[in-house]
């Protein structure tokens, strides 16, 4: 698809510099600029680059005065960050402007679904499922029976929704996520083995949450397991049964978070991060990568280590980590000096 500068200008509400029909149709960055592409330029020392590239548009503050000739035309904005970003979501609600259904995919007679919906090819659609407006599912995704979808709602390829989840609106579920599959639940007998105790809750999702490639969220044992509105989830991340998340928290890659596990508002949590089970993380909590947590933490806690405490205390301690070969041949040193005396 192309764009004239006089649109893209429409849409930023901008003042263009240059050939106003000059069309684009790709992005680039200002120093990799091609023929027909469009970049930006915000940072300063990004400048040079201007006079050199070879992208069609460029997209630069008001404030900017070219100090050469140019051969890109230039479109002025309040913000040139800003406005890229703006103009990059537009790209991308463009992109994936599907509708319809493909074929061949399967919907349950029973299933209900609003308008301006996308259903992709290779599909699985159960028993009762509801699904609200403009929600899409991109192929060869899977969603159980009794599932309820929110409006707006993106699925991506290769997703699986178990059975009786809860998907709010505007929430994104990228390739590979799985939500429901059954929580790590089993008990031992007297021989040893362990028998498997059923997982019959559900997960529920709140409106405005990202799900990463690969994330898992388990169904709890009874009740729901809940991520709260707003949250961030990263990719490659275990949520365990009948874990909670609070509102707006983010967290990053590989992190792990053992059952029926509380996590406040407004956290933030690195990646590789352990948490044990059945435990409770206030709100405001900092937690930086590759921290173990194995019990409360009260609010606004900036933590770090494994087992972790008080980042302080840590950054204070890892100056002895880093020294303690100095320091037990000290020690040795000293130990030998007082035997020789005695």
């Amino acid at each position: 698809m192309k764009f004239t500068a006089t649109q893209i200008a429409g849409i930023l509400e901008g003042d263009i510099i240059g050939n106003p029909d000059v069309e684009v149709s790709k992005l680039s960055k200002i120093e990799e600029g091609t023929e027909g592409s469009l970049t930006f330029l915000a940072n300063p020392k990004y400048k040079s680059f201007i006079y050199s590239t070879k992208a069609s548009i460029t997209i630069v503050n008001k404030t900017f005065e070219a100090d050469n000739g140019l051969t890109t035309t230039l479109i002025k904005v309040d913000d040139a960050y800003k406005s890229f970003s703006k103009l990059l979501e537009y790209y991308n609600q463009i992109k994936m402007n599907k509708s319809g259904i493909e074929q061949p995919s399967f919907i349950s007679e029973s299933a209900k679904y609003g308008e301006s919906i996308y259903v992709g090819a290779f599909t699985y659609i159960g028993d009762n499922v509801k699904l609200g407006n403009n929600v899409k599912i991109f192929p060869n995704t899977y969603i159980g029976d009794n599932v309820t979808i929110g409006e707006n709602t993106v699925i991506f390829a290769g997703a699986k929704i178990y059975s009786e989840c809860v998907i709010g609106n505007d929430c994104v579920i990228n390739s590979g996520v799985i939500i429901g599959a059954d929580g790590f639940g089993f008990v031992p007998n007297e021989n040893g083995e362990y028998s498997k105790v059923p997982q019959t809750g559900n997960v529920i999702l709140e409106d405005f949450v990202d799900v990463g490639a690969a994330t898992t969220i388990d169904r709890a044992t009874l009740g729901s397991t809940i991520i709260r509105k707003g949250v961030k989830l990263d990719n490659q991340i275990q949520i365990a049964h009948n874990v909670e998340i609070g509102e707006n928290t983010v967290i990053a890659a590989q992190t792990g978070v053992a059952g029926s596990s509380k996590i406040g508002k407004n956290c933030i949590i690195g990646g590789q991060v352990g948490i044990a089970g059945h435990i409770t993380i206030g709100n405001n909590v900092k937690v930086q990568a590759q921290s173990g947590i194995g019990r409360n933490i009260s609010d606004n806690e900036i933590l770090q280590g494994s087992p972790s405490f008080a980042y302080g205390d840590w950054n204070k301690s890892y100056v002895h980590f880093k020294n303690l070969p100095k320091i037990v041949k000290t020690v040795n040193d000293l130990e030998k000096k007082i035997n020789g005396n005695n």
